[in-house]
């Protein structure tokens, strides 16, 4: 044996051995981290800031790919890995979803709460990683949002890179404007030729928390040129010292491109200046007030990120200097500055004097920059407009003259918050020869003439000027110089020219080879254009055209002047067609935008011309007069089938609504209206549709429409009337789930005295779901009674009669007495009708009715549903009558002792016989203190109430069952839908009540879009103590689905286990379940779901006093207050449940008993109950919540439960 082991140990060392020695071979300190894969794997790039191939980090994992949160005073101000805050509902503060994933389960880093105090910093900082490429770049989505309302700061976020050999350098400053929203934005890291770390920073002094966060970063081209083993650089290229290999115009350009100097050392002849000991001949005198100087980001300043470059672009430090110019400390006083380089001699064409420097152009005061070239006249040469962000920018300018000159560098300076222009690393090619012969300076051309329209003005699409010219170079090549109005702002290899054929009058834009070092999209930029109308449209026509499958890309963006770049507008990729004359014609909707905005053309072709043209012609504003907005027959009104009609979508929200075919309520294969929460591409939180402005109004309107809210997790929709003063009033509100079936609503509008809006607001409070409308209609009148009202945002024609008024209340808005939430969202903002019935406002006796609409007659039997709330000692009574028009009015429900702090269902049948009538809610007071009696949700069904012990069906709606809205016990709904209304979400292929795809179930699907094991519960109404009850029903769980169903008996504040349903599989089941209770409960559904499949119910039944053996255990109860019609309707009841019983009991006798807790087989079917209303109402003595469940500790999957599991003795506080 000892051999046998000894030889075991031996071949362990020698394995141990060689994947010890194995394992260095990539990942070595000197490989890792240095945005290369080494390994297989690539598992050397772990936590680096980053992670895997794609060099990025969504900070999904815990470890935060090696992210650490460095501030100084932690525990008042610092970074952390968040989550969404808040549940269903809107955060106050921070994202409302990560990036990364578009949900509330995403992660991202945010910053802790600060109390208003002093300036703290939160500081981030990244691993250490290898030296980078003057390529190098990071892309990250970051959030700034001032939702407190205390200010920004100017710093609320930059970045900075530190390394061993310097101090901190300043890389990044976004713009600090509050925006509710994710942004997109690149940080230039340039060469590092060092190690170094990222910091991300923010500076404030107070702030809520999340209200600063960064997500998804993407390092992107960071790797020096690799070595190419065993081959030889391709033509045009040139081998550098460590391998790899440059192109030859990255020679002698003052850029370090090889990652050891070697393209910048064989450079004889080349006059070279980075600044750093002196001006290297450049004269920096200048006859005007404002001045270039030599200085570096350490003499701008230390403190204040704003202030200057950040960085110098020879040596990437804050010590390295440069040339530079911005508004003095003494204020602006000439808008120009000029320096110039020492007496250059002629060159011709076969030997240009070429110039080579990089630009800084930072910030608002940044007006641009001209290159002159002043021989015996001044001519300019080059020239770079506007702001092109905090990098550095390689420009080449090639100069040819035949007389003696010098070289005029001007910048244009304007008077604004911060920024300037910065020069570095100029490099005159061995032509650029120095001349010593004498020679003036001729006379500076004159300025341009003042514009005849201020700023703001200028390309407005308003005509200001006598001859349109503040109109003229705005990029509309209908003007006679619109195409000039497009401005290069490329920082990479390809950039966008300019094509003009005087002779034929053909103009275009194209993509040519530029000189940038970047890898970036070549882009041209229109000047600051707008503000627009609802009818905007960009018309051009464009062609991607060459000897290539596939040419490249074309796309158009918008830079927003507030909200900051925005996602493309319009994409077109690969080619099409051969021929040089094919275009291609595009309409793109541009719509309202209120703010001042740029367009852009961003391109980036495969090769270059010849190989692959890339051009643009015809470019065109459309109707873009922010005061147009075209006629629309039907006004707002609207099916959608052939457009918006008199709406447009509010650009200024996250989100657009989409038009969708094959679902509309019109025909049914129309289109519609929808926001799909479901979408992985959706972000933010709002999706505005706005009507077109409309003039005052001297009578009341309706607004009516039907809409749907589907999926388990869907957020809410809005409608808000919008004055011409810009305040917004909620009129109509709907959240959760409402079932995949069309809703038809109302919203009266009343007159109004000024200009107003209408608008559709869909509010991303959920990401599982579908928000659609269809059919809007506004028409002069009052609105048809609705047959749904929340009282959110309207009283829905409610009116007060009596003693007392009833008061439109909510929880935020109670004082003494009333229900802390609404019933509707279970929040403090919903509200609900209320009347205060304590003895000081309503006496013993006295009464406060709330009266309805009145509604037209019907000769079928409707039932209306209504929650109710009855708190304080002696609260008085509440009785329902059914008023018809002509004749006296009929009691059809009543109820009276204190309910404690729950809503209660109550539902009525109501029997018109084709007479108009109105509801009464007649409360009589009883003496009590701070009392109230409340009412919320009135729903009128067209068909006859359920009693409580009938079979739900499902097939006319949840009947008395419903989905909680508070977000302490579940995060999603219960779903009703059928098989095939679903397109979207996995469902029973039929449903079990009809067994046919049209039929109804309740679902819980499981999607990525909302976290593992989130719950979803549906409540029964409150049912009386019992010594047995039976609860029947069918699920439906397929073996591929790892959700779960749980059913409780939830009394007193507890939940008590009934039921655990983990693996069913197969078709429909059914279940019955005895249920016992000695107080007063309800009965809880709560589905729990998983990573994929769903779980569903159909047929849901409870036999009230009858337990599953078919034994009666409860004697009847009748109602304590009723009249003597109740009593003989009682009377009868007890008959006929009497008679039903022993009818019950004759057929069990005669068939064969199978009773288990989940029979493998469907048995026959019974009889359906029929419809009609009790009045017998339970009154118990309750002070519980009825659901305030806490987060679940320990997930039932985790717990080790029996597939089947049928108990009472498990509990959980709520």
């Amino acid at each position: 044996m000892l051999p046998w082991r000894s030889s075991a140990l031996a071949l362990l060392l020698a394995l141990h051995f060689v994947a010890g020695s194995c394992a260095p071979i990539c990942q070595t300190p000197e490989k890792s981290c240095d945005f290369v894969c080494d390994c297989e794997d690539c598992v050397d790039e772990q936590d680096c800031g980053h992670s895997g191939r794609g060099f990025t980090c969504d900070f999904e994992a815990a470890g935060m790919c090696g992210w650490t949160d460095q501030s100084l005073n932690a525990a008042v101000y610092g970074w952390q890995r968040r989550q969404r805050e808040g549940n269903n509902a809107l955060p106050d503060s921070g994202p409302t979803s990560d990036y990364s994933t578009g949900t509330a389960a995403g992660w991202f880093v945010g910053v802790s709460a600060l109390a208003s105090g002093s300036l703290s910093t939160a500081v981030l900082i990244s691993p250490e990683m290898k030296q980078s490429s003057p390529t190098c770049r990071l892309r990250l989505r970051y959030f700034l949002w001032d939702s407190g309302h205390v200010g920004l700061g100017s710093t609320p976020l930059w970045a900075s890179i530190l390394r061993h050999d310097s101090q901190d350098t300043v890389v990044w400053r976004p713009e600090a404007t509050s925006v509710r929203g994710w942004r997109e934005d690149t940080v230039f890291l340039g060469r590092i030729p060092t190690g170094f770390r990222i910091r991300l920073h923010s500076r404030r002094s107070a702030g809520q928390r999340g209200d600063v966060a960064v997500d998804q970063l993407e390092f992107l081209d960071c790797a020096l040129p690799l070595p190419l083993e065993g081959k030889e650089c391709p033509p045009g290229m040139t081998q550098c010292g460590r391998g790899g290999c440059v192109e030859q115009r990255q020679l002698c350009d003052g850029s370090d491109d090889c990652g050891d100097g070697t393209d910048e050392k064989s450079c004889d002849g080349y006059q070279m200046c980075d600044f750093e000991q002196d001006l290297c001949n450049w004269d920096l005198r200048s006859f005007s007030k404002l001045k270039w100087g030599r200085t570096n980001q350490v003499n701008i300043s230390d403190m204040d990120p704003l202030k200057g470059p950040g960085r110098d672009h020879s040596h990437n430090s804050a010590t390295g200097h440069f040339l530079y110019v911005t508004v003095p400390d003494g204020g602006l006083t000439s808008d120009w500055a000029v320096f110039q380089s020492p007496r250059l001699e002629p060159t011709n064409e076969a030997r240009p004097c070429k110039m080579v420097m990089y630009t800084h152009q930072f910030g608002p005061r940044s007006g641009g920059l001209s290159v002159l070239v002043a021989g015996s006249e001044i001519s300019p040469v080059w020239q770079r407009g506007g702001a092109l962000g905090d990098v550095w920018v390689k420009a080449e300018v090639d100069i040819v003259t035949d007389s003696i000159f010098q070289i005029l560098i001007v910048a244009a300076v304007r008077n604004l918050a911060y920024g300037g222009i910065a020069v570095d690393s100029i490099a005159l090619s061995p032509e650029c020869r120095l001349s010593f012969g004498n020679g003036t300076l001729p006379s500076f051309p004159k300025p341009p003439k003042h514009p005849c329209a201020e700023p703001e003005k200028m390309c407005d699409f308003h005509p200001d000027c006598a001859g349109g010219e503040d109109e003229d170079k705005c990029g509309d090549f209908s003007s006679s110089q619109g195409s000039s109005g497009w401005t290069d702002a490329s920082i990479g290899s390809q950039g966008w020219m300019l094509h003009r054929n005087e002779t034929t009058k053909e103009e275009y834009l194209y993509v040519s080879e530029a000189p940038g070092q970047q890898l970036t999209e070549a882009q041209t930029r229109t000047p600051p254009l707008g503000p627009s109308g609802p009818a905007c449209n960009l018309s051009f026509d464009f062609a991607l055209t060459g000897n290539l499958d596939h040419i490249g890309h074309l796309s158009v963006r918008l830079i927003d002047s507030l909200l900051g770049i925005r996602p493309k507008l319009w994409e077109f990729s690969g080619t099409t067609e051969t021929g040089e004359g094919v275009w291609l014609h595009v309409e793109l909707p541009i719509g309202v935008r209120r703010d001042r905005f740029q367009l852009a053309f961003e391109s980036r072709a495969m090769k270059l011309p010849p190989d692959a043209n890339i051009r643009v012609q015809n470019v065109r504003f459309v109707s873009c007069n922010d005061n147009y907005f075209p006629a629309s027959p039907t006004g707002l009104s609207c099916n959608f089938e052939d457009g918006l009609c008199g709406w447009y979508q509010d650009h200024s929200g996250d989100f657009d609504w989409a038009v969708m075919d094959g679902m509309d309520h019109t025909i049914g294969i129309g289109r519609s209206l929808v926001v799909d929460m479901w979408s992985p591409s959706l972000r933010g939180a709002f999706g505005r549709l706005v009507s077109y402005t409309q003039l005052p109004v001297a009578s009341d309107h309706c607004l009516s429409f039907f809409y749907k809210l589907h999926g388990p997790n869907t957020g809410t929709l809005n409608v808000k009337l919008l004055s011409g003063d810009g305040y917004e009033a909620l009129i109509w509100t709907r959240s959760a789930a409402q079932g995949n079936v069309w809703h038809e609503a109302h919203c009266p509008v009343p007159h109004q005295l000024t200009n107003f809006q209408l608008l559709f607001e869909a509010v991303r409070s959920g990401f599982d779901g579908r928000v659609a409308i269809d059919d809007v209609a506004f028409v002069e009148g009052p609105c048809a009674a609705p047959r749904v009202c929340s009282f959110e945002g309207q009283r829905c024609g409610y009116s007060s009669s009596g003693q007392v008024h009833w008061l439109h209340r909510s929880g935020r808005t109670a004082t003494l007495t009333g229900p802390r939430t609404d019933h509707t969202l279970e929040t403090e903002l919903g509200f609900y009708m209320l009347v205060n019935t304590g003895q000081g406002l309503l006496p013993s006796g006295g009464t406060s009715v709330l009266n309805s609409p009145v509604r037209q007659g019907n000769a079928k039997t409707e039932c209306v549903h209504f929650w109710y709330h009855m708190g304080g000692a002696n609260p008085g009574s509440l009785t329902l009558y059914m008023k018809p028009v002509k004749g006296q009015r009929v009691k059809i429900f009543s109820d009276s002792l204190n309910q404690g702090d729950v809503w209660r269902h109550g539902n009525a049948n109501i029997s018109s016989a084709l007479v108009d009538w109105q509801l009464e809610f007649e409360v009589v007071g009883a003496g009590g203190k701070d009392t109230h009696v409340a009412v919320d949700d009135i729903f009128l069904s067209a068909h006859p109430c359920e009693d409580r012990a009938s079979k739900c069906t499902l097939e006319r709606g949840m009947c008395s069952w419903s989905n909680t809205q508070n977000v302490n016990a579940d995060k999603l709904d219960w779903e009703l839908t059928s098989r095939e209304a679903e397109s979207h979400y996995p469902t029973p292929p039929e449903d079990h009540s009809l067994g046919t795809e049209k039929g109804h179930f309740l679902y819980l699907p499981s999607s990525n879009r909302t976290a593992a094991y989130e719950n979803a519960q549906l409540l029964s109404p409150h049912l009386p103590p019992t010594k047995g009850t039976c609860l029947k029903f069918w699920a439906y769980k397929p073996h591929s689905s790892d959700s779960q169903l749980r059913v409780w008996r939830l009394s007193q504040g507890r939940l008590h286990q009934l039921l655990v349903v983990i693996e069913l599989g197969g078709p429909w089941k059914r279940f019955d379940v005895n249920v016992t209770s000695a107080e007063e409960y309800q009965i809880v559904f709560e589905g729990i779901k998983g990573t994929s499949g769903v779980v569903a119910l159909d047929d849901i039944e409870y036999t009230d006093g009858v337990n599953c053996g078919n034994k009666v255990t409860d004697g009847l109860t009748t109602s304590p207050k009723g009249d003597m019609n109740g009593g003989v309707a009682a009377a009868v009841i007890v008959v006929l449940l009497l008679i039903g019983t022993l009818i019950a009991l004759l057929v069990y006798y005669l068939r064969t008993r199978q009773v288990a807790n989940a029979p493998t087989g469907p048995p026959p079917p019974g009889p359906s109950v029929g419809g009609g209303f009790s009045n017998v109402i339970y009154e118990p003595d309750l002070t519980q919540d009825r659901v305030n469940i806490p987060v679940v500790q320990n997930h039932p999957m985790a717990a080790g439960f029996n597939n089947v599991l049928v108990s009472d003795v498990r509990e959980r506080v709520v």
